[in-house]
């Protein structure tokens, strides 16, 4: 059977709501968030299905003046997601402002010969009049397909702009099966949401370089066993994730556990242990897992 299929990628500054409106759309948690730039850092594909389409959207590190070389690296990946796409969704946070960070964005995406949509997030926190006038400012700034405000956190609008990309995809044979849900692993999704409990709890203590592994994944009827290696690069980043007799790490396992739980529909048994690497070229897979290049 046929449906309307293609690609949307999601693009926008860091902490404007695209991985919660990924969430959002597929009803699950997926892509992790927190208030941190830099948050996300793989490109993550998240699969929507219903019956008359299949749509594959991309979530992509947040673009902003990048301050480390880490920093240059998200920006390019975001950049080199929007090539090859359907339609790219622009996120802005509507609350805030369309402001000098999302004008730079919009000056790049205009080079693309693609349809842009331009959503404008957080309209639960707002008022309606300011909604209105936000819509009003936003239409002479580029000749959009669409302007959609929406609440990536309420899900407010969500059907619509699911309606509305749909106007623009063509028929095709489904990419994917029914089951599919993502690109990435049932693993992978796991170290993040520990990944996601560091950077909750310790705020602006630990850098974005930290990583997180799962290095053991056993899976019964109705328990999984999850270990999970968290890598820093000083020692006394290592002492702040460890705390005073252990309990900072006991509350990032209690949360993330409670974030497995939820996602696999199993109990977890969870245990969580902190490296220090001086050199991260010492291990390949951080630089993997980073997406850096041994030649940069």
């Amino acid at each position: 059977m046929k449906k309307k299929i293609g690609f949307v990628s999601l693009v926008g500054r860091p902490n404007v709501g695209k991985s919660t409106l990924l969430n959002q759309i597929l009803e699950i948690k997926l892509a992790i968030t927190s208030d941190k730039a830099g948050t996300t850092r793989n490109i993550i594909q998240g699969i929507y299905h219903d019956s008359d389409s299949q749509i594959v959207f991309v979530d992509t590190p947040g673009i902003h003046k990048p301050t480390h070389k880490l920093g240059n690296l998200l920006n390019k990946k975001a950049y080199q997601n929007t090539d090859h796409v359907d339609i790219i969704l622009f996120l802005v946070d509507l609350k805030k402002g369309i402001g000098k960070g999302d004008m730079f964005i919009l000056e790049k995406l205009k080079k693309e010969n693609i349809p842009i949509f331009l959503l404008l997030n957080k309209i639960d926190q707002m008022k309606k009049e300011d909604i209105l006038k936000g819509i009003d400012q936003a239409k002479d700034l580029y000749d959009f397909k669409e302007i959609i405000p929406l609440s990536a956190k309420t899900g407010d609008n969500k059907e619509t702009l699911i309606q509305c990309i749909k106007k623009y995809l063509k028929e095709g044979e489904e990419i994917y099966s029914e089951e599919d849900l993502t690109n990435v692993s049932t693993r992978f999704i796991m170290g993040e949401f520990v990944r996601e409990k560091v950077l909750e709890l310790t705020k602006e203590e630990i850098p974005h370089a930290v990583a997180c592994y799962v290095e053991n994944y056993e899976e019964e009827a109705n328990v999984v066993h999850i270990q999970v290696l968290i890598v820093v690069d000083r020692e006394n980043l290592k002492k702040i994730l460890i705390g005073k007799n252990g309990s900072m790490l006991k509350e990032i396992g209690t949360r993330a556990r409670k974030e497995m739980e939820q996602f696999l529909g199993k109990k977890v048994f969870l245990s969580t242990y902190v490296k220090t690497l001086k050199n991260w070229r010492d291990e390949e897979k951080y630089f993997l897992e980073l997406g850096l290049e041994e030649d940069e």
